[in-house]
């Protein structure tokens, strides 16, 4: 088997640029963990140059049947590390015991979904370097007071630290998507909890944007409580959630007492 014909149903598009692939490689940190797991792996164009680091462990998981019978033809020192699985339903706890890293070229249409388990796995998990939509790197890099800022990226940047690395064009990849893509990095800030319910803070954030043009008194109007002095005192009800940074919309959680 030469090449793996991209499927659009799991929104594959192949990386084609060796340079490009090199620096997202170059772009783990390696602090904290030896365990690496590389999600989407397709033809492997990330694969060979992680298998040259000997300072990791690289797994595999990949859902493609076609690309899981190229890496074990193309690559075969991973052994028994390909694994053949939907990573949204992969039980990552009975597989790793310890600390470890996810790196890809990710499926555009499921890497919001890969960032949500991330945030159920944080603390196992104390670094990402993946392949995005460009729209949505700029999205979860974003600070506060900018139109791309939302949910993702208050939940995000929580509980990690987010760097927009660099810009990738089109015609890097085969097939080429309709969009420009980007390569982000997160890692794991020093943030052990929040100080409020998570559940809570998550309800608070997901009601604020899901009416963003509106301030927070209307947006959060179902949670307010009868006494409302000391989140008129606050200033925040007066704010749109784009408004709010973590800290804030941690101060709103306990103030809102849900």
């Amino acid at each position: 088997m030469e090449k793996v014909r991209a499927k659009k149903h799991l929104g594959q598009h192949f990386l084609n640029d060796e340079g490009i692939a090199k620096n997202i490689v170059d772009s783990l940190t390696k602090a904290g963990y030896k365990k690496v797991m590389e999600i989407g792996p397709g033809m492997g164009v990330l694969t060979k140059y992680l298998i040259l680091d000997k300072e990791i462990e690289l797994s595999v998981i990949e859902l493609d049947r076609e690309s899981i019978e190229y890496l074990k033809n193309h690559f075969p020192e991973l052994d028994k590390r390909i694994i053949s699985a939907d990573f949204l339903k992969f039980p990552l706890e009975e597989y790793f015991h310890e600390s470890f890293a996810i790196i890809g070229n990710f499926p555009y249409n499921i890497s919001s979904q890969i960032l949500f388990k991330v945030l159920e796995h944080k603390e196992s998990i104390p670094e990402l370097v993946g392949m995005f939509q460009k729209e949505v790197a700029q999205r979860l890099a974003s600070p506060p007071k900018n139109k791309a800022y939302g949910i993702l990226s208050v939940l995000l940047q929580a509980y990690y630290d987010i760097e927009y690395l660099f810009t990738v064009n089109e015609d890097v990849f085969t097939p080429p998507p309709k969009v420009k893509s980007a390569v982000i990095r997160i890692k794991r800030n020093n943030r052990v909890s929040l100080g409020c319910d998570d559940a809570a803070f998550k309800k608070v954030i997901k009601m604020g944007f899901n009416q963003r043009r509106k301030t927070l008194r209307n947006a959060l109007k179902a949670m307010l409580p009868e006494d409302k002095q000391a989140l008129e005192s606050s200033g925040y009800l007066t704010k749109r959630a784009e408004e709010l940074s973590v800290e804030d919309f941690v101060e709103l959680t306990k103030m809102l007492n849900v």
